[in-house]
């Protein structure tokens, strides 16, 4: 029975409340909270989220005014805008690192079964990054143009039930591609990436994990061609060659490579992919890079939906 509980109360149930406490434990969390433990610093920021605060004065407010269903909610300290910036500040990060790797592993085994829109046997990740604007004056060390600071967060985006499964927060000046080398290779699986992640070098290493890629080519590619498979080119693939790069890319990538071209109609473009995935269809290549727009809508959800245009106690950006 739910009877008399907040809706804000029966979400936390869902939480493995277990392995927070392992996660605060592990990094000593509680040793200085002074009657404002982790838990209470994550049902707060929790119940910011979900309700859409903008400040920690806000914060204070509305959870004061519920004063006598804080206990219910789980809540056992004061909530106070000093004692919230205070825990924001000095508390160690790693700990809601650790539970939200947990939740991410929770849910991919939840969407496990959950058929991509083209059939394939692999795990399928898409890769991306989408920049996050912050005030140049609070946040000098993530300068990212002449008057405006940003943080680029780098996401490997599961295509079954679109759930990030790593994420790299960095400065926004940082070049897209460097995600490559924090990224943890699954042999087996297909990672799908822009034209920005195009760097020979560092798809070799994912060739060399036994896994593969699907990745756009860019127009200054010098490609030989050793032997063409038939194309469809009333379904939009013009051409689906094996060959392998020359010059001193070949030195970087000295493995066969096959060049998919497709033309969308749709959009009037045409895409210039390379794989290193000979088993897959033509147009199989093609659905693969087109699934990559899953991970744009999930920046898009995350922009919507989440307070990260400007953290919790910093002053807003005057006009």
């Amino acid at each position: 029975m739910n009877s008399g509980r907040t809706i804000f109360s029966q979400l936390m149930d869902f939480l493995p409340q277990h392995e927070f406490r392992r996660c605060v434990a592990r990094y000593g969390g509680n040793r200085h909270a002074h009657g404002f433990s982790c838990q209470d610093q994550f049902l707060a920021m929790a119940f910011a989220q979900f309700t859409c605060r903008e400040s920690l004065r806000d914060i204070e407010a509305c959870l004061r005014a519920m004063q006598p269903k804080l206990y219910h909610m789980g809540i056992r300290g004061r909530v106070s805008r000093s004692t919230l910036a205070e825990a924001n500040e000095r508390r160690d990060w790693r700990i809601y690192h650790d539970f939200a790797q947990l939740l991410i592993a929770h849910a991919r085994r939840l969407y496990a079964e959950e058929p991509l829109p083209v059939d394939f046997p692999q795990n399928v990740y898409a890769l991306d990054s989408t920049v996050i604007d912050l005030c140049l004056s609070l946040f000098p060390w993530a300068r990212f143009k002449a008057t405006k600071a940003a943080v680029k967060m780098h996401t490997l985006l599961d295509l079954r039930g679109a759930i990030p499964s790593f994420i790299w927060i960095t400065p926004g000046a940082v070049h897209d591609v460097r995600a490559l080398d924090h990224l943890p290779i699954e042999p087996g699986a297909i990672y799908v990436m822009d034209r920005a992640y195009l760097d020979y070098a560092r798809l070799n290493r994912i060739h060399q994990a036994r896994a593969f890629f699907v990745v756009r080519a860019k127009d200054n590619m010098r490609f030989a061609r050793q032997r063409s498979a038939p194309a469809d080119k009333e379904r939009g693939l013009m051409l689906d060659q094996t060959g392998h790069l020359t010059g001193s890319s070949r030195l970087r990538y000295p493995e066969k490579l096959r060049r998919v071209r497709y033309y969308d109609a749709e959009n009037d473009h045409v895409l210039d992919l390379l794989t290193n995935h000979c088993n897959l269809p033509g147009l199989g290549i093609s659905d693969l890079y087109r699934m990559r727009w899953q991970v744009e809508l999930f920046f898009k959800w995350i922009k919507q939906h989440l307070r990260i245009k400007a953290f919790y106690g910093a002053p807003p950006k005057t006009p």
